[in-house]
């Protein structure tokens, strides 16, 4: 696929991107006035609200102003990194930007915002996302717990002999504090297609036998290059559908965004509760 022009440093081979995210860090700590952040969200299809309710916003920026970041391609995400002071005291970095490995930029610029949030201090990254349900208990608008991965993008943000272990990606004992508040949240393993199409029935029912409980196209990549950066991580998914093969209607973005709206009080309620339990 034929990409336009851009000057975004992280498309240059030879760049080092976490020189980049440390220029990203250093640029939103002159934006913002806050010289550290605590806790860093990517807030993905459905989630957004949460930005609204969890704190006080003391800065919004536009993330295409931020070395590394573009605008994001996506409907449903709206562009912005914001600092939020949290009831706590604690420094939130909600980022509302995210790169899709499906938009052919590579996985540095997928990963960029996870290890930009890691260079402005953050040791806890909360990833979350609109996906497809295998298990057919659940129903568009369910909130769930990642407590593993398939990735299945034949990708990694990780660049040479850098061997980094996956065990426990999704920590258990913020899981825990997630499921003291809601004790009804449900967990499964989340299953990172490359996208942009939908997976077949064939493909929801491979990653069903491989494991997988939730199908969608971020995250995993993300989750991976957080754990390099030594954060902490807490992965949620909001199941907007069922997947293919399983949900007798045919998959559509609109789909997604419905539910997102749907369920978006309710999710982002319970998210701004887990992030001030952190």
């Amino acid at each position: 696929m034929s990409q336009l022009p851009t000057t975004n440093p992280l498309d240059d081979p030879t760049a080092d991107p976490f020189a980049i995210a440390q220029l990203a860090a250093a640029t939103i700590t002159d934006l913002t006035g806050v010289e550290k952040h605590d806790i860093a969200l990517t807030l993905g299809s459905g989630w957004g609200k949460a930005a609204d309710i969890i704190g006080e916003t003391t800065a919004t920026l536009a993330a295409a102003d931020v070395p590394g970041f573009s605008k994001p391609a996506l409907e449903g995400h709206v562009g912005t990194i914001r600092s939020v002071l949290l009831p706590n005291n604690k420094r939130a970095l909600v980022i509302g930007a995210r790169t899709h490995y499906y938009e052919n930029h590579g996985v540095r610029r997928v990963v960029h915002s996870v290890r930009t949030a890691a260079a402005t201090g953050a040791k806890t990254m909360i990833l979350t996302n609109g996906a497809g349900g295998i298990k057919d208990t659940w129903t568009p608008g369910t909130p769930v717990l990642i407590s593993d991965h398939l990735n299945l993008t034949a990708d990694s943000p990780l660049e040479g002999a850098t061997f980094i272990d996956l065990t426990d990606l999704y920590s258990k004992r913020l899981r825990a504090i997630a499921q003291s508040i809601d004790p009804s949240l449900d967990e499964g393993v989340y299953t990172q297609f490359r996208g942009p199409h939908y997976e077949t029935p064939a493909e929801v029912q491979m990653a069903k036998i491989m494991g997988g409980h939730i199908v969608g196209m971020s995250t995993a990549l993300e989750a991976i290059a957080a754990r390099q950066a030594g954060m902490e991580i807490l992965g949620m998914s909001l199941i907007t559908n069922l997947a293919a093969g399983i949900q007798t209607t045919p998959l559509s973005h609109e789909e997604v965004l419905q539910a997102g709206k749907d369920a978006e009080e309710q999710i982002s309620a319970l998210l701004a509760q887990i992030v001030i339990a952190l």
